[in-house]
């Protein structure tokens, strides 16, 4: 078995997790993960599949076929890599103001540090006491075992005075 990563987007309609889920299983692929949704008005999300190695190429053939649905899909092999066992898992919960470059921002002191973003998930929200909107983020981290986490926290909240930041440990 190999396992391939497919990112997919498309005009949002009905029927398309049908059709790839369909030309995925006539080719005895197993879907594994995914992450779907409707962004911006369209369909979009990656998703990680297992298929039969000598099956593979016909399934990437019939994959790009669905773009006469609309749907554009990007198959990659997935490259397996052992992790060092000395990271340390922690979320990072976000919320502030919205103001542009903020996720640049709050990239930019987790690089710094080395830290790798397992997954990340934004939205604008209305605040609850007012209409205004406020950007939420949350993020899935790895980080080294010696991360000072007292450091990180300020880096943050240095970014911008009026974001509220919490770090959560696992």
């Amino acid at each position: 078995m190999t396992s391939l990563i497919l990112t997919i987007i498309g005009p949002d309609k009905p029927g398309l997790v049908e059709h790839l889920s369909n030309t995925i299983a006539e080719h005895d692929g197993n879907w594994l993960e995914s992450a779907l949704s409707r962004l911006g008005g369209k369909f979009a999300g990656i998703l990680v599949i297992s298929v039969p190695e000598e099956k593979a190429s016909d399934l990437t053939d019939a994959l790009q076929a669905l773009q006469k649905s609309g749907l554009k899909i990007i198959a990659e092999t997935a490259d397996e890599q052992e992790r060092p066992s000395t990271l340390q898992a922690f979320t990072l919960e976000l919320i502030g103001h919205d103001k542009p470059g903020i996720v640049r921002e709050i990239s930019q002191a987790l690089a710094k540090r080395h830290i790798n973003v397992e997954n990340l998930t934004t939205e604008l929200v209305s605040g609850s006491m007012s209409a205004e909107l406020l950007f939420k983020a949350e993020a899935h981290l790895l980080a080294p075992d010696n991360i000072d986490l007292d450091d990180l926290q300020s880096a943050i909240e240095a970014i911008a005075s009026d974001l509220m930041v919490d770090i959560t440990l696992n």
